[in-house]
């Protein structure tokens, strides 16, 4: 099996740019908003598990999660950064983690409060991805930090859980109901070395369809309905079923193991051709969280959780590693500029847990007689949600982007993603220089003699591209000697995409992007009826710098169909000439309440 490394968050430095624009608001800005409204709603409090009945909060079960991952997003800012207020934050909270963590290791806020006697008996309460949430958190620090006091108790959970799943097999259920622990376990594998951590990710993945122990209604929505390696689709919930999938993943990696690529394989590839939308979201109903039937992919309930957009681009990852295959990365790129990116305000303060495709506010409550509603998704983003993984989330992957840029082998070096950069790989120093995704020009500069070769993406939306040196191509990436400097140029032309026919919301549509950059119209440009607007499939498009964005605006003329009297009236093709106004689809929903429509009319 052939296999490649990646390169750690440390060892690459944004230093201009898109990306570096966004990582500063996410250490100024997000780090503290997510904090503040963690510490007003308890969340850091519950730690102590000094709660008594009669407190003015309750700890809830998956509260340990959005902590540790606020902390994980913290360690990845304090290795840049050397922030010493975030750095003492974390400690106070790891204090309190390592203070009430039982004897024999046992760390739950929730549980060692509300139902002590209880541990492990409740296959949906979340107890194993809490723990690996932590998990990751202790890693994170350690590798930020060197302080290894967080990692030493979360060792001393994880032996616990060993013992009482994979040697004693006590626990009321054998695989937990929310995956992420067998991810974390590889992680802290990777970090301390110790073989019995990846044994019980293993032995977890394959327990999944294959015990008696773990029930659930729908079989599905835990990935229960076969063992793992059968598994063919993506299926049930998207956050739990992409943890999942990562896992897998590494596992496969790690043992070598055929059966649990090849599953790896179909699953994206079911994924990303039936089930994923044109910002990379995943996960179109609310029901379940989950994926739906191949190709049901409506745009205004589209649910597109921002975890989901996150775990897909984990799962990528590591397929990355496993690969030189630019679909991955292709992948990677439609995610973290759209259907991600979406999920945080421009200033870096409130979120989005769901990322639809189309608002309109003005049907949003459109039954008035009763107080049962169908579920929209919420039109301005907020600060907190009561389920609030989404935040900290947000905060820890952009603290670490720089993680999906590269991989190798003994002979060469893969460029994934494009930013501006300076990466220090083995005895090898790459610099990235480009205003990429604004426009396509990149500049690769490569000092030291590590690598006979480098590969570079050819971004899937690109249909044509210069370099200035010899190249070959081969499954998606341009292959040129690794010396001096190399500079490419992507044809970033606006292009018009429409759906597969049997994407049934989207017909007689299109899309429009630019780059790997999917536009929107808003209701601030256009004024309102949006659905009335329509664009030419011979549309020619200027561009408008916009600072805020950074990624121009595209302007176009298009039609509007006129206005009409009474509820219908015979066909008209009479229209008006209108200048429609597309900004990122990224952007929506930060000028307050508005229309916004992904897919346009065409209109010949």
């Amino acid at each position: 099996m052939k296999k490649y490394q990646g390169i750690s968050y440390k060892n690459v430095h944004i230093t201009d740019g898109f990306w570096k624009n966004r990582q500063t608001i996410n250490a100024e800005v997000t780090s503290h908003a997510v904090y503040n409204r963690f510490a007003d709603s308890h969340r850091f409090e519950a730690l102590d598990c000094s709660w008594k009945e009669g407190m003015n909060y309750t700890p809830h079960i998956f509260w340990d999660s959005d902590v540790a991952k606020w902390i994980e997003g913290a360690a990845y800012i304090i290795a840049k950064n050397h922030d010493t207020q975030l750095e003492q934050l974390c400690e106070n909270a790891i204090d309190m983690i390592v203070e009430n963590q039982t004897k024999e290791g046992y760390f739950n806020s929730y549980f060692l409060v509300m139902r002590q006697s209880e541990r492990f008996k409740h296959r949906g309460y979340h107890e194993l991805y809490c723990a690996g949430h932590l998990i990751e958190a202790a890693c994170a620090y350690y590798e930020a930090t060197g302080k290894d006091k967080f990692l030493r108790a979360m060792c001393k959970y994880a032996d616990y859980i060993y013992d009482t799943f994979y040697v004693y097999q006590t626990a009321s259920f054998t695989t937990c109901g929310h995956p992420e622990i067998e991810l974390a376990l590889v992680k802290l594998y990777d970090t301390v070395g110790d073989e019995k951590y990846l044994q019980l990710s293993k032995f977890f993945l394959d327990k999944h369809g294959n015990n008696t122990k773990d029930t659930y209604t729908n079989k599905y929505h835990a990935q229960d309905q076969l063992p793992l390696t059968e598994q063919h689709t993506a299926e049930g919930h998207c956050v739990r079923a992409m943890y999942l999938y990562s896992a897998m993943a590494d596992i496969a990696r790690h043992y070598d193991s055929d059966a649990y690529l090849e599953a790896c394989r179909a699953i994206y590839d079911d994924a990303v051709n039936k089930k994923m939308y044109i910002t990379g979201g995943i996960g179109s109903t609310k029901m379940g969280e989950a994926f739906a039937t191949d190709y049901f992919l409506p745009n205004d309930v589209a649910y597109t959780e921002t975890c989901a957009a996150i775990s897909l681009t984990m799962f990528c990852k590591r397929m990355q590693l496993l690969s030189a295959d630019s679909r991955f990365a292709d992948t990677v790129e439609r995610v973290i500029y759209n259907g991600f990116l979406s999920g945080v305000s421009l200033d870096g303060k409130s979120f989005f847990y769901e990322n639809p495709l189309e608002i309109d506010p003005y049907f949003a409550n459109v039954n008035t007689a009763s107080e049962q509603k169908r579920h929209m998704p919420i039109m301005q983003r907020v600060e907190l949600f009561s389920c609030s993984c989404c935040p900290p989330n947000v905060l820890r992957f952009i603290a670490s982007i720089e993680e999906l840029m590269y991989t190798y082998d003994e002979h060469t070096l893969f460029v994934h993603q494009f930013m501006n950069s300076e990466a220090a790989i083995q005895q090898s120093v790459i610099r990235q220089t480009t205003d990429y995704p604004a426009d396509g020009s990149l500049k690769i500069t490569v000092e030291g003699t590590d690598f006979a070769q480098i590969a570079v993406r050819i971004p899937g939306w690109c249909t044509g591209f210069t370099a200035d040196k010899p190249y070959t191509l081969e499954n998606g990436y341009a292959y040129f000697a690794a010396e001096g400097e190399i500079n490419l140029n992507f044809d970033m032309k606006v292009q018009l995409y429409e759906a597969n026919a049997a994407v049934q919301n989207n017909a007689g549509c299109v899309a429009v992007a630019r780059g790997p950059v999917v536009y929107c119209l808003e209701e601030a440009d256009n004024g309102k009826h949006l659905r009335s607007l329509g664009i030419s499939s011979q549309a020619a498009f200027s561009l408008e710098e916009n600072d805020g964005y950074k990624v121009p605006v595209l302007l176009t003329q298009g039609l509007r169909k006129k206005e009409q009297e009474g509820l219908y009236r015979v066909y008209s093709r009479e229209c008006e000439q209108v200048t429609l106004r597309f900004i990122p689809y990224f952007a929506f929903a930060n000028r307050g309440v508005s229309e916004m429509l992904v897919w346009t009319r065409v209109m010949d």
